[in-house]
Protein backbone atom coordinates (compact mmCIF):
# COMPACT_ATOMS: atom_id res chain seq x y z
CA UNK A 1 0.00 0.00 0.00
CA UNK A 2 1.02 3.50 -0.55
CA UNK A 3 -1.25 5.72 1.16
CA UNK A 4 1.11 8.02 1.98
CA UNK A 5 3.29 8.55 -1.30
CA UNK A 6 2.77 12.02 -2.67
CA UNK A 7 2.55 12.30 -6.37
CA UNK A 8 3.78 15.10 -8.68
CA UNK A 9 2.46 15.12 -12.42
CA UNK A 10 4.43 18.02 -14.69
CA UNK A 11 3.67 19.28 -18.54
CA UNK A 12 6.06 19.78 -20.67
CA UNK A 13 4.93 21.73 -23.29
CA UNK A 14 7.53 22.30 -26.11
CA UNK A 15 7.18 24.45 -29.53
CA UNK A 16 8.74 21.64 -31.08
CA UNK A 17 7.66 20.62 -34.38
CA UNK A 18 7.55 17.04 -34.77
CA UNK A 19 8.75 15.30 -37.90
CA UNK A 20 10.07 11.84 -38.89
CA UNK A 21 12.92 11.04 -37.71
CA UNK A 22 12.88 13.35 -34.49
CA UNK A 23 14.85 11.88 -31.39
CA UNK A 24 12.30 12.14 -29.06
CA UNK A 25 14.80 11.69 -26.13
CA UNK A 26 16.38 14.70 -26.78
CA UNK A 27 13.41 16.64 -27.17
CA UNK A 28 11.84 16.03 -24.00
CA UNK A 29 15.03 16.66 -22.35
CA UNK A 30 15.21 19.96 -24.07
CA UNK A 31 11.90 20.06 -22.45
CA UNK A 32 12.91 20.09 -19.16
CA UNK A 33 13.25 22.62 -16.65
CA UNK A 34 17.05 23.57 -16.18
CA UNK A 35 16.63 22.11 -12.53
CA UNK A 36 14.69 19.50 -13.14
CA UNK A 37 16.60 16.15 -13.99
CA UNK A 38 15.29 12.93 -14.84
CA UNK A 39 15.51 10.57 -11.44
CA UNK A 40 15.01 6.53 -11.23
CA UNK A 41 11.29 5.86 -10.84
CA UNK A 42 10.03 8.32 -12.80
CA UNK A 43 7.57 7.89 -15.66
CA UNK A 44 7.92 9.70 -18.94
CA UNK A 45 4.15 9.84 -20.81
CA UNK A 46 4.29 10.90 -23.99
CA UNK A 47 1.53 11.77 -26.44
CA UNK A 48 0.81 8.53 -29.03
CA UNK A 49 0.59 11.49 -31.84
CA UNK A 50 4.24 12.68 -31.45
CA UNK A 51 5.68 9.06 -31.39
CA UNK A 52 3.34 8.51 -34.82
CA UNK A 53 4.94 11.53 -36.38
CA UNK A 54 8.23 10.64 -35.65
CA UNK A 55 8.08 7.12 -36.72
CA UNK A 56 6.76 9.03 -39.96
CA UNK A 57 3.08 7.91 -39.89
CA UNK A 58 1.65 10.76 -41.36
CA UNK A 59 -0.02 10.82 -44.44
CA UNK A 60 0.03 14.16 -46.65
CA UNK A 61 -1.49 16.06 -49.30
CA UNK A 62 -5.39 14.24 -50.60
CA UNK A 63 -6.47 11.32 -48.82
CA UNK A 64 -9.67 9.38 -48.31
CA UNK A 65 -10.00 9.12 -44.38
CA UNK A 66 -12.62 6.04 -44.68
CA UNK A 67 -10.11 4.10 -46.35
CA UNK A 68 -7.91 5.06 -43.99
CA UNK A 69 -9.38 3.69 -41.68
CA UNK A 70 -9.93 0.57 -43.31
CA UNK A 71 -6.43 0.40 -43.57
CA UNK A 72 -6.00 0.11 -40.16
CA UNK A 73 -8.74 -1.86 -39.24
CA UNK A 74 -8.82 -5.55 -38.32
CA UNK A 75 -12.47 -5.47 -37.81
CA UNK A 76 -15.62 -2.84 -37.25
CA UNK A 77 -16.70 -3.12 -34.00
CA UNK A 78 -20.12 -0.41 -34.07
CA UNK A 79 -21.06 2.08 -36.50
CA UNK A 80 -22.89 5.64 -35.20
CA UNK A 81 -24.62 7.88 -37.19
CA UNK A 82 -24.89 11.74 -36.36
CA UNK A 83 -25.79 14.91 -37.50
CA UNK A 84 -21.38 15.01 -38.30
CA UNK A 85 -21.58 12.22 -40.68
CA UNK A 86 -20.69 8.39 -39.27
CA UNK A 87 -18.19 7.21 -36.29
CA UNK A 88 -16.71 4.19 -37.02
CA UNK A 89 -15.46 2.04 -33.94
CA UNK A 90 -12.78 -0.48 -34.64
CA UNK A 91 -9.96 -3.27 -33.78
CA UNK A 92 -7.23 -1.91 -34.89
CA UNK A 93 -4.28 -4.58 -35.82
CA UNK A 94 -2.79 -4.40 -32.27
CA UNK A 95 -6.02 -4.96 -30.95
CA UNK A 96 -7.19 -1.52 -29.56
CA UNK A 97 -11.00 -1.04 -29.69
CA UNK A 98 -11.32 2.79 -30.40
CA UNK A 99 -13.15 5.51 -32.61
CA UNK A 100 -11.60 5.66 -36.75
CA UNK A 101 -8.98 3.75 -35.82
CA UNK A 102 -7.29 6.26 -33.99
CA UNK A 103 -6.48 8.57 -37.06
CA UNK A 104 -6.42 12.26 -36.03
CA UNK A 105 -6.60 15.33 -37.96
CA UNK A 106 -5.82 17.62 -35.08
CA UNK A 107 -2.60 19.41 -33.21
CA UNK A 108 -1.29 18.52 -37.30
CA UNK A 109 -0.68 20.64 -39.88
CA UNK A 110 -3.45 21.38 -42.31
CA UNK A 111 -3.96 18.58 -45.33
CA UNK A 112 -2.25 15.94 -43.05
CA UNK A 113 -3.66 13.09 -40.81
CA UNK A 114 -1.61 11.19 -38.15
CA UNK A 115 -2.35 7.55 -37.74
CA UNK A 116 -1.23 5.30 -34.63
CA UNK A 117 2.14 4.02 -34.05
CA UNK A 118 2.36 0.33 -35.81
CA UNK A 119 3.43 -1.16 -32.31
CA UNK A 120 2.94 1.16 -29.58
CA UNK A 121 4.29 -1.30 -27.02
CA UNK A 122 7.42 -2.08 -28.98
CA UNK A 123 7.96 1.45 -29.91
CA UNK A 124 7.62 2.11 -25.36
CA UNK A 125 10.64 -0.36 -25.33
CA UNK A 126 12.75 1.49 -27.44
CA UNK A 127 12.24 4.68 -26.29
CA UNK A 128 12.61 3.66 -22.88
CA UNK A 129 15.95 1.92 -23.92
CA UNK A 130 17.09 5.43 -25.54
CA UNK A 131 16.12 7.32 -22.32
CA UNK A 132 18.06 5.08 -19.40
CA UNK A 133 20.71 4.93 -21.89
CA UNK A 134 21.02 9.06 -22.04
CA UNK A 135 20.14 9.82 -18.46
CA UNK A 136 21.12 6.53 -16.87
CA UNK A 137 18.40 6.23 -15.17
CA UNK A 138 15.16 3.30 -14.52
CA UNK A 139 12.42 4.55 -15.82
CA UNK A 140 9.20 3.65 -17.28
CA UNK A 141 7.40 4.88 -20.03
CA UNK A 142 3.72 5.37 -21.28
CA UNK A 143 2.36 5.86 -24.38
CA UNK A 144 -1.25 7.81 -24.59
CA UNK A 145 -4.19 8.20 -27.04
CA UNK A 146 -7.51 9.35 -26.22
CA UNK A 147 -10.17 7.00 -26.39
CA UNK A 148 -14.15 7.24 -25.36
CA UNK A 149 -15.91 4.73 -22.79
CA UNK A 150 -18.49 2.47 -22.52
CA UNK A 151 -21.48 3.63 -20.81
CA UNK A 152 -19.67 7.39 -20.28
CA UNK A 153 -19.55 10.25 -21.26
CA UNK A 154 -16.55 12.09 -22.33
CA UNK A 155 -13.19 10.94 -23.56
CA UNK A 156 -9.75 10.46 -21.79
CA UNK A 157 -5.87 9.50 -22.05
CA UNK A 158 -5.35 5.91 -22.13
CA UNK A 159 -2.20 3.64 -21.94
CA UNK A 160 -1.64 2.19 -25.65
CA UNK A 161 1.65 1.33 -25.14
CA UNK A 162 3.86 1.23 -22.28
CA UNK A 163 7.18 -0.39 -21.16
CA UNK A 164 9.05 -0.75 -17.80
CA UNK A 165 6.05 -0.20 -15.59
CA UNK A 166 3.17 -2.46 -13.80
CA UNK A 167 0.43 -2.27 -16.00
CA UNK A 168 -2.12 -3.72 -14.26
CA UNK A 169 -2.11 -4.07 -10.66
CA UNK A 170 -3.71 -7.56 -9.17
CA UNK A 171 -5.70 -7.10 -5.58
CA UNK A 172 -7.21 -10.16 -5.95
CA UNK A 173 -7.22 -12.45 -2.90
CA UNK A 174 -5.61 -9.55 -0.76
CA UNK A 175 -7.89 -7.76 2.07
CA UNK A 176 -8.93 -4.47 2.06
CA UNK A 177 -9.44 -1.84 4.53
CA UNK A 178 -11.83 -3.60 6.50
CA UNK A 179 -9.77 -6.78 6.00
CA UNK A 180 -12.43 -8.51 3.67
CA UNK A 181 -10.95 -10.41 0.63
CA UNK A 182 -11.01 -8.85 -2.43
CA UNK A 183 -12.25 -10.80 -5.46
CA UNK A 184 -12.18 -9.79 -9.18
CA UNK A 185 -10.04 -6.83 -8.21
CA UNK A 186 -7.66 -5.72 -11.09
CA UNK A 187 -6.52 -2.14 -11.09
CA UNK A 188 -5.54 -0.47 -14.69
CA UNK A 189 -2.93 1.28 -13.11
CA UNK A 190 -0.94 2.25 -16.79
CA UNK A 191 -4.65 4.01 -17.44
CA UNK A 192 -4.63 6.06 -14.19
CA UNK A 193 -1.34 7.25 -15.59
CA UNK A 194 -2.21 8.27 -18.34
CA UNK A 195 -5.08 10.10 -17.36
CA UNK A 196 -3.26 11.83 -14.47
CA UNK A 197 -0.82 13.07 -16.99
CA UNK A 198 -3.84 14.51 -19.23
CA UNK A 199 -4.61 17.08 -16.60
CA UNK A 200 -1.35 18.72 -17.37
CA UNK A 201 -1.42 18.15 -21.23
CA UNK A 202 -4.11 20.09 -22.24
CA UNK A 203 -5.96 19.30 -25.65
CA UNK A 204 -5.22 23.27 -26.65
CA UNK A 205 -1.96 23.40 -25.96
CA UNK A 206 1.41 21.77 -27.30
CA UNK A 207 2.46 19.63 -24.46
CA UNK A 208 2.73 16.44 -25.48
CA UNK A 209 4.97 15.19 -22.39
CA UNK A 210 4.09 14.93 -19.08
CA UNK A 211 6.89 13.62 -16.14
CA UNK A 212 5.09 11.48 -13.22
CA UNK A 213 7.42 11.36 -9.99
CA UNK A 214 6.50 9.34 -7.14
CA UNK A 215 5.37 6.30 -7.98
CA UNK A 216 8.00 4.54 -8.60
CA UNK A 217 6.92 1.14 -6.92
CA UNK A 218 5.20 0.85 -10.47
CA UNK A 219 8.66 1.32 -12.33
CA UNK A 220 9.86 -2.56 -12.91
CA UNK A 221 13.86 -3.73 -13.91
CA UNK A 222 12.19 -5.44 -17.30
CA UNK A 223 10.09 -3.51 -19.83
CA UNK A 224 7.35 -5.62 -19.04
CA UNK A 225 4.20 -7.29 -21.00
CA UNK A 226 3.01 -3.81 -22.22
CA UNK A 227 0.23 -2.01 -22.21
CA UNK A 228 -1.41 -5.30 -24.50
CA UNK A 229 -1.75 -6.60 -21.33
CA UNK A 230 -4.70 -4.06 -20.64
CA UNK A 231 -6.75 -5.18 -23.54
CA UNK A 232 -9.53 -7.78 -22.57
CA UNK A 233 -9.38 -10.94 -24.75
CA UNK A 234 -12.05 -10.79 -27.37
CA UNK A 235 -13.47 -14.05 -26.16
CA UNK A 236 -14.13 -12.18 -22.60
CA UNK A 237 -15.42 -9.88 -24.14
CA UNK A 238 -19.13 -8.85 -23.33
CA UNK A 239 -19.28 -6.26 -25.64
CA UNK A 240 -17.68 -7.43 -28.54
CA UNK A 241 -19.79 -5.78 -31.23
CA UNK A 242 -22.10 -2.81 -31.04
CA UNK A 243 -25.75 -2.44 -30.10
CA UNK A 244 -26.78 -2.77 -34.56
CA UNK A 245 -24.03 -4.75 -35.58
CA UNK A 246 -25.18 -7.43 -32.77
CA UNK A 247 -28.73 -7.15 -34.22
CA UNK A 248 -28.17 -7.46 -37.63
CA UNK A 249 -25.53 -10.56 -36.79
CA UNK A 250 -28.06 -12.06 -35.05
CA UNK A 251 -30.38 -11.54 -38.10
CA UNK A 252 -28.20 -13.24 -40.22
CA UNK A 253 -26.98 -16.45 -38.42
CA UNK A 254 -30.29 -17.08 -36.14
CA UNK A 255 -31.94 -19.11 -39.36
CA UNK A 256 -28.38 -20.96 -39.78
CA UNK A 257 -27.35 -21.59 -36.11
CA UNK A 258 -30.68 -23.77 -35.59
CA UNK A 259 -29.97 -27.32 -34.99
CA UNK A 260 -31.83 -30.86 -34.81
CA UNK A 261 -30.88 -31.51 -30.93
CA UNK A 262 -32.22 -35.11 -29.88
CA UNK A 263 -30.10 -35.55 -27.26
CA UNK A 264 -30.59 -32.79 -23.42
CA UNK A 265 -29.81 -32.02 -20.32
CA UNK A 266 -32.56 -32.85 -17.88
CA UNK A 267 -33.28 -29.70 -17.28
CA UNK A 268 -36.36 -27.81 -17.07
CA UNK A 269 -37.74 -25.73 -19.85
CA UNK A 270 -39.05 -22.42 -18.76
CA UNK A 271 -42.50 -21.20 -19.68
CA UNK A 272 -40.95 -17.68 -20.79
CA UNK A 273 -39.34 -19.68 -23.20
CA UNK A 274 -41.99 -21.61 -24.82
CA UNK A 275 -43.93 -18.37 -24.77
CA UNK A 276 -41.86 -16.52 -26.58
CA UNK A 277 -41.44 -19.76 -29.21
CA UNK A 278 -45.06 -18.96 -29.28
CA UNK A 279 -45.33 -15.62 -29.92
CA UNK A 280 -42.44 -15.85 -32.72
CA UNK A 281 -44.44 -19.07 -34.41
CA UNK A 282 -47.86 -16.67 -35.00
CA UNK A 283 -46.30 -14.48 -36.82
CA UNK A 284 -46.17 -16.60 -39.67
CA UNK A 285 -48.16 -15.78 -42.58
CA UNK A 286 -51.71 -17.57 -42.67
CA UNK A 287 -54.13 -17.74 -45.27
CA UNK A 288 -57.54 -15.15 -45.25
CA UNK A 289 -55.79 -13.00 -42.90
CA UNK A 290 -56.73 -16.22 -40.46
CA UNK A 291 -55.52 -17.10 -37.08
CA UNK A 292 -55.24 -20.81 -37.26
CA UNK A 293 -52.60 -22.15 -35.03
CA UNK A 294 -52.91 -23.85 -31.87
CA UNK A 295 -49.90 -25.00 -29.87
CA UNK A 296 -50.23 -28.09 -26.90
CA UNK A 297 -47.34 -27.47 -24.39
CA UNK A 298 -46.51 -30.72 -22.33
CA UNK A 299 -43.44 -30.16 -19.93
CA UNK A 300 -42.33 -33.10 -18.13
CA UNK A 301 -41.64 -31.18 -14.62
CA UNK A 302 -45.83 -31.33 -14.44
CA UNK A 303 -47.25 -34.36 -13.44
CA UNK A 304 -50.53 -33.94 -15.12
CA UNK A 305 -48.78 -32.34 -18.36
CA UNK A 306 -46.33 -35.48 -18.16
CA UNK A 307 -48.61 -38.32 -17.83
CA UNK A 308 -50.95 -36.52 -20.74
CA UNK A 309 -47.80 -36.96 -22.92
CA UNK A 310 -46.98 -40.34 -22.49
CA UNK A 311 -51.02 -41.53 -22.20
CA UNK A 312 -50.84 -40.06 -25.71
CA UNK A 313 -47.60 -41.59 -27.14
CA UNK A 314 -48.61 -44.25 -25.99
CA UNK A 315 -51.69 -44.57 -28.01
CA UNK A 316 -49.97 -43.16 -30.94
CA UNK A 317 -47.33 -46.21 -30.30
CA UNK A 318 -49.92 -48.89 -30.74
CA UNK A 319 -51.38 -47.23 -34.06
CA UNK A 320 -47.74 -47.13 -35.53
CA UNK A 321 -47.58 -50.40 -34.40
CA UNK A 322 -50.49 -52.07 -36.23
CA UNK A 323 -49.71 -49.78 -38.95
CA UNK A 324 -46.14 -51.50 -39.80
CA UNK A 325 -47.56 -54.57 -38.73
CA UNK A 326 -49.99 -54.10 -41.71
CA UNK A 327 -47.04 -53.69 -44.14
CA UNK A 328 -44.84 -56.92 -42.94
CA UNK A 329 -42.44 -55.69 -40.74
CA UNK A 330 -41.25 -58.01 -38.56
CA UNK A 331 -40.90 -57.65 -34.29
CA UNK A 332 -37.49 -56.27 -34.14
CA UNK A 333 -38.09 -54.26 -37.12
CA UNK A 334 -41.39 -52.38 -35.47
CA UNK A 335 -39.24 -51.82 -32.00
CA UNK A 336 -36.01 -50.14 -33.64
CA UNK A 337 -38.98 -48.07 -35.79
CA UNK A 338 -41.06 -47.03 -32.69
CA UNK A 339 -38.05 -46.15 -30.55
CA UNK A 340 -37.71 -43.60 -32.64
CA UNK A 341 -39.95 -41.68 -31.17
CA UNK A 342 -38.50 -42.20 -27.48
CA UNK A 343 -37.21 -38.37 -27.83
CA UNK A 344 -40.61 -37.11 -27.00
CA UNK A 345 -41.42 -39.58 -23.68
CA UNK A 346 -37.57 -38.32 -22.60
CA UNK A 347 -37.21 -34.32 -23.47
CA UNK A 348 -38.00 -31.56 -20.85
CA UNK A 349 -40.86 -30.33 -23.01
CA UNK A 350 -43.09 -31.28 -25.96
CA UNK A 351 -44.69 -29.14 -28.06
CA UNK A 352 -48.03 -30.35 -30.49
CA UNK A 353 -48.45 -28.04 -32.93
CA UNK A 354 -51.75 -27.62 -35.10
CA UNK A 355 -53.79 -25.53 -37.75
CA UNK A 356 -57.41 -25.56 -37.37
CA UNK A 357 -59.14 -25.08 -40.54
CA UNK A 358 -62.42 -23.91 -38.72
CA UNK A 359 -60.27 -20.45 -38.15
CA UNK A 360 -60.73 -19.31 -41.31
CA UNK A 361 -60.41 -22.25 -44.36
CA UNK A 362 -62.86 -21.41 -47.52
CA UNK A 363 -64.73 -24.49 -48.49
CA UNK A 364 -65.77 -24.69 -51.79
CA UNK A 365 -68.30 -26.95 -53.24
CA UNK A 366 -66.51 -30.15 -55.67
CA UNK A 367 -65.25 -32.63 -53.68
CA UNK A 368 -61.01 -32.44 -53.08
CA UNK A 369 -59.74 -30.15 -55.69
CA UNK A 370 -59.54 -26.55 -54.31
CA UNK A 371 -60.30 -28.18 -50.78
CA UNK A 372 -57.10 -30.28 -50.82
CA UNK A 373 -55.59 -26.87 -52.07
CA UNK A 374 -56.98 -25.00 -49.46
CA UNK A 375 -55.90 -27.73 -47.08
CA UNK A 376 -52.31 -27.76 -48.49
CA UNK A 377 -52.13 -23.69 -47.96
CA UNK A 378 -52.86 -24.12 -44.21
CA UNK A 379 -50.48 -27.20 -44.46
CA UNK A 380 -47.75 -24.85 -45.57
CA UNK A 381 -48.41 -21.77 -43.55
CA UNK A 382 -48.44 -24.30 -40.72
CA UNK A 383 -44.76 -25.05 -41.87
CA UNK A 384 -43.86 -21.61 -41.60
CA UNK A 385 -45.41 -21.23 -37.63
CA UNK A 386 -43.27 -24.30 -36.81
CA UNK A 387 -40.11 -23.03 -38.25
CA UNK A 388 -40.32 -19.53 -37.06
CA UNK A 389 -40.52 -21.45 -33.29
CA UNK A 390 -37.94 -23.40 -33.90
CA UNK A 391 -35.41 -20.90 -35.14
CA UNK A 392 -36.85 -18.75 -31.97
CA UNK A 393 -36.25 -21.90 -29.46
CA UNK A 394 -32.61 -22.00 -31.14
CA UNK A 395 -31.99 -18.18 -30.51
CA UNK A 396 -32.72 -18.42 -26.87
CA UNK A 397 -29.98 -21.07 -25.86
CA UNK A 398 -31.89 -24.26 -25.92
CA UNK A 399 -32.13 -26.91 -28.53
CA UNK A 400 -35.36 -28.74 -30.17
CA UNK A 401 -36.26 -31.00 -32.89
CA UNK A 402 -38.94 -31.44 -34.95
CA UNK A 403 -40.88 -34.84 -34.97
CA UNK A 404 -43.16 -35.98 -37.44
CA UNK A 405 -45.14 -38.79 -36.17
CA UNK A 406 -48.32 -37.21 -35.51
CA UNK A 407 -48.50 -36.31 -39.28
CA UNK A 408 -49.03 -40.33 -39.77
CA UNK A 409 -52.16 -40.67 -36.82
CA UNK A 410 -53.87 -37.18 -37.30
CA UNK A 411 -57.10 -39.02 -36.11
CA UNK A 412 -55.52 -41.06 -33.11
CA UNK A 413 -54.06 -37.64 -31.62
CA UNK A 414 -56.89 -36.24 -32.24
CA UNK A 415 -59.61 -38.69 -30.56
CA UNK A 416 -57.04 -38.92 -27.40
CA UNK A 417 -56.98 -34.87 -27.10
CA UNK A 418 -60.70 -34.77 -27.98
CA UNK A 419 -59.66 -32.20 -30.44
CA UNK A 420 -62.14 -31.61 -33.30
CA UNK A 421 -61.79 -32.81 -37.26
CA UNK A 422 -60.70 -29.34 -38.48
CA UNK A 423 -57.18 -29.60 -36.34
CA UNK A 424 -54.60 -30.44 -38.26
CA UNK A 425 -51.36 -31.96 -37.16
CA UNK A 426 -48.20 -30.35 -38.03
CA UNK A 427 -46.15 -33.26 -35.63
CA UNK A 428 -44.36 -32.53 -32.48
CA UNK A 429 -41.74 -30.20 -30.86
CA UNK A 430 -38.96 -31.90 -28.77
CA UNK A 431 -37.42 -29.12 -26.58
CA UNK A 432 -34.84 -28.54 -23.43
CA UNK A 433 -30.96 -27.56 -22.75
CA UNK A 434 -28.86 -29.32 -25.30
CA UNK A 435 -26.84 -32.40 -24.04
CA UNK A 436 -23.46 -31.22 -26.08
CA UNK A 437 -22.78 -29.06 -28.70
CA UNK A 438 -24.65 -29.38 -32.27
CA UNK A 439 -22.27 -30.79 -35.04
CA UNK A 440 -21.31 -27.99 -38.03
CA UNK A 441 -24.14 -28.67 -41.05
CA UNK A 442 -22.36 -29.19 -43.89
CA UNK A 443 -21.65 -26.63 -46.59
CA UNK A 444 -24.10 -26.31 -49.29
CA UNK A 445 -24.49 -23.79 -52.15
CA UNK A 446 -27.58 -22.01 -53.17
CA UNK A 447 -27.28 -22.67 -57.24
CA UNK A 448 -27.48 -26.61 -55.96
CA UNK A 449 -30.94 -25.94 -55.26
CA UNK A 450 -32.14 -23.49 -58.62
CA UNK A 451 -34.13 -24.48 -61.25
CA UNK A 452 -32.65 -23.48 -64.51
Amino acid sequence: MHTDAGLQVYGLPTKHQFTSGDDLVAIFLEALAPDNDIQDGDIIVITSKVVAKCEGRVVTGVYDRDEAIQGEAKRIVATKTHARGVTTIVETHTGLILAAAGIDASNTEPGTIVLLPVDPDHSARELRESFEQVTGRKIGIVITDTLGRAWRLGVTDHAIGAAGITVLDDLTGKPDAFNRTLEMTVVAVADEIAAASELVRPKDSLTPFALIRGLGHLVTVDHGPGAQAIIRPTEEDLFSLGTAESIALGRQQAVADRRTVKNFEQQQVPDIIIEKAIEAAITAPAPHHSTPWRFLVLNSGEERQHGKRIALLDVMAQTWQQDLQSEGKTGDEIVKVIARGDILRTAPCVVFAFMDLASGAHTYPEVGGRNNNERDMFLVAGGAAVENFLISISAQGYGSAWISSTLFCPGTVRTQLRLPESFISLGAIAIGVPAASPSQRPSRSAKDFQIN
